[in-house]
């Protein structure tokens, strides 16, 4: 069983929440996604994969890596037993992520601009509010609202994200 604890929920820049960062954990292995300053990962984390690497937030997370000992933040694959993670395009040079675990999927795509076709059905997805319409009409079975833009209701599939909460896959 995967456990998916998000440690930030906002935009790099706001002033309620912190950057959008989530940890994965998947028996022993944990992999930490994005973050910043207040939802960075553990230190114990065996990998450190982010969205965008020229991201503003870069070079306080590699500050922090370096630092702590951590894995230097990256774009990249993970594989590890069933674990599957795939950094997948989505707009200019930015990722997202599928996550997969045998046959559960989970999508980490919190600054995506438009819904990826590469997250359709997928069992549980983090994005930004104006991808709740397309992403529930593609199947996506959980849709965790990350970076808030005023919350206007969805559907009983859409939740708001909540930092420290923790999601099962």
């Amino acid at each position: 069983m995967s456990r998916l604890i998000l440690l930030g929920a906002g935009t790099a820049g706001s002033a309620d929440h912190a950057p959008a960062g989530l940890l994965l954990e998947y028996g022993q292995v944990r992999i930490g996604f994005d973050g910043g300053p207040g939802s960075e990962p553990p230190e114990n984390v065996h990998a450190w994969l982010v969205s965008d690497p020229f991201d503003p937030l870069q070079p306080r997370r590699r500050a922090l890596a370096h630092t702590t000992g951590m894995p230097e933040p990256v774009v990249s694959p993970y594989d590890h037993g069933a674990l599957r993670i795939a950094p997948l395009p989505l707009a200019g040079h930015a990722y997202g992520y599928r996550i997969t675990t045998g046959t559960r999927t989970a999508v980490w795509a919190p600054h995506a601009g438009a819904f990826p076709a590469w997250a359709e059905s997928a069992d549980l997805m983090f994005a930004p509010e104006r991808l709740a319409p397309p992403a529930l009409e593609a199947g996506v079975r959980r849709l965790v609202l990350t970076a808030e833009e005023g919350r206007d209701g969805h559907r009983a599939r859409v939740e708001w994200a909540e930092e420290g909460r923790i999601y099962r896959l």
